[in-house]
């Protein structure tokens, strides 16, 4: 005789009890206990979407792991008068979700070329080599014949889709450039080295996607690997911006005014460099449209050249990395907030029921968080005391050992390490690093030492500060755990567990591809 059918009735009786009895529990009248139940009721109405995607938008927080993420969000709920860990981003409202693991196949701690290419064509390979496989050795061109691999927009464009591209980094950086490029080094975004013949420089094969129909849309910074002469990179003379507006009809834009002189339904290609480098910080932002604006403008455009074949779209917030590289958390959180707009306004302008948009970090960086810090305490200020009488903190700063206070978070390595080199004089030269130039003679390492210095809210608040860090580097280091993957739309529910981050492509394509 099988159990099965009276397991079946018991769990089903269970259930019924437990739920009748939950009204009678002491705890049902908290405001926390009721809201726990909203929030399962929901979930039991949740339906797996299984229709085929019109479009697909990959939303990418370059470096913004579920430390960053969590910072982002108090800072955001913060900044709306809350405590700020109640408070729930944009992204944070999709109904699916698992953990990416973000390594390359030569790096524990990855880079963006890496992760880039994973994301976008479905398989992990080296860092620092974009729309490659892992046979590729960076730097060398012979190795590239033979191990190009195909990214989602060129399948998404093979169907008749339009792709376009966004980001607040350079659209020829690593990310962007998964969705056209393939290079054996990240680096060469305005020439290649003499003697490869195998390739052209990134930028080069940005214009050639415009021209093939590849990339439709291109918004960003990088203008500088575009044009020789005057603050110019390119070694070979030429001006592809003019190119790509008298030979492909490309519509142009460098600021506000051309920005919002672009047509979306005009059917031209758009190419978008605002900066000669990066674009600026979300905190300094003049001039240029933002993520949001970018990210709305791409959408209309591509849903205008796409038509009933939809479309595929990258965007990228590029600066969030850039920014926990500096070790100044005040400048990333504002960014992931314009990252959360630009989410926001995308699935504003789309609709759930033909479009999966799927939203994650490249990586995370060596961000931590100390403690025990009250409910409230400012994300970018000192950690407070823990009132045990009440809810908000005490308004006292926590202090160490050495009797100073210390901030809600900090870095473990970075620019605002409190380690310094003595004097070159006395430095230690009995071990040598060829790397390190600081010393009594060339290559020697330095003796580092230090304390941490006082500390007041208003200088931790400040938009320029740099969280203390430890180990001394001049640019924070990505770290290697994992990142989250928020995703709503067909095939969206795929997303769940642990994954590995190149099964990312997989959902995407299935979604695309997916008989109705």
């Amino acid at each position: 005789m099988s159990l099965k059918p009276y397991l079946a009735a018991s769990a089903l009786a269970l259930a019924a009890t437990g739920a009748t009895a939950q009204t009678d529990l002491p705890q049902a009248s908290s405001e926390w206990f009721a809201a726990a139940q909203d929030t399962v009721a929901q979930a039991l109405q949740r339906q797996p979407n299984t229709g085929r995607a019109l479009n697909v938008v990959l939303m990418i927080s370059d470096g913004n792991g579920v430390g960053t993420n969590y910072a982002s969000r108090l800072f955001q709920g913060q900044q709306t008068g809350g405590f700020g860990d109640e408070f729930v981003q944009s992204h944070e409202s999709f109904p699916h979700l698992a953990l990416v693991k973000t390594y390359n196949v030569n790096a524990q701690t990855p880079d963006s070329a890496g992760t880039g290419t994973a994301m976008m064509a479905g398989v992990k390979t080296k860092a620092g080599i974009i729309g490659v496989n892992e046979n590729v050795v960076r730097g060398d061109c012979a190795t590239l014949d033979g191990n190009t691999v195909t990214p989602i927009s060129r399948i998404a464009v093979d169907m008749g889709k339009a792709s376009g591209i966004v980001s607040t980094a350079r659209i020829t950086h690593a990310t962007p450039a998964s969705a056209y490029a393939q290079t054996v080094d990240r680096n060469f975004e305005a020439h290649v080295p003499e003697g490869c013949e195998s390739q052209t420089d990134i930028a080069q094969q940005l214009i050639e996607a415009m021209e093939s129909g590849l990339i439709h849309v291109a918004m960003g910074g990088g203008m500088r690997n575009f044009h020789a002469g005057e603050g110019g990179r390119r070694e070979d003379g030429r001006d592809l911006i003019a190119y790509a507006q008298d030979e492909l009809g490309a519509q142009f834009a460098s600021d506000m005014a051309s920005f919002k002189a672009v047509d979306p339904a005009s059917g031209a290609p758009i190419l978008g460099l605002f900066e000669s480098s990066h674009m600026m910080y979300e905190a300094d932002r003049e001039d240029e449209p933002s993520l949001a604006e970018m990210t709305a403008a791409a959408i209309a455009a591509l849903q205008a050249a796409g038509g009933d074949n939809g479309f595929f779209l990258q965007v990228e917030a590029g600066r969030v990395d850039h920014a926990n590289h500096g070790g100044n958390l005040a400048r990333v959180v504002r960014d992931q907030q314009a990252f959360a707009d630009a989410v926001a306004m995308a699935d504003e302008m789309t609709d759930d029921a033909d479009t999966l948009i799927v939203v994650t970090a490249d990586h995370e960086h060596a961000i931590a968080f100390n403690g025990y810090c009250g409910r409230g305490s400012d994300i970018l200020g000192l950690c407070m005391g823990i009132d045990g009488a009440g809810v908000a903190h005490t308004g006292e700063p926590n202090t160490a050992e050495d009797g100073l206070a210390y901030t809600v978070a900090g870095y473990l390595n970075g620019a605002g390490s409190i380690l310094v080199p003595e004097a070159a004089g006395e430095a230690d030269t009995s071990a040598t690093n060829a790397s390190v130039e600081v010393g009594a003679a060339e290559g020697a390492v330095p003796v580092f030492s230090g304390s941490r210095p006082a500390l007041s809210q208003e200088q931790a608040t400040d938009i320029d500060y740099l969280q203390q860090a430890l180990i001394p580097m001049s640019s924070e280091t990505h770290s290697g755990e994992d990142v989250a993957v928020y995703a709503k739309g067909p095939w969206a529910h795929l997303f769940d567990g642990t994954l590995e981050q190149n099964v990312i492509f997989h959902v995407m394509h299935h979604a695309m591809t997916a008989d109705r």
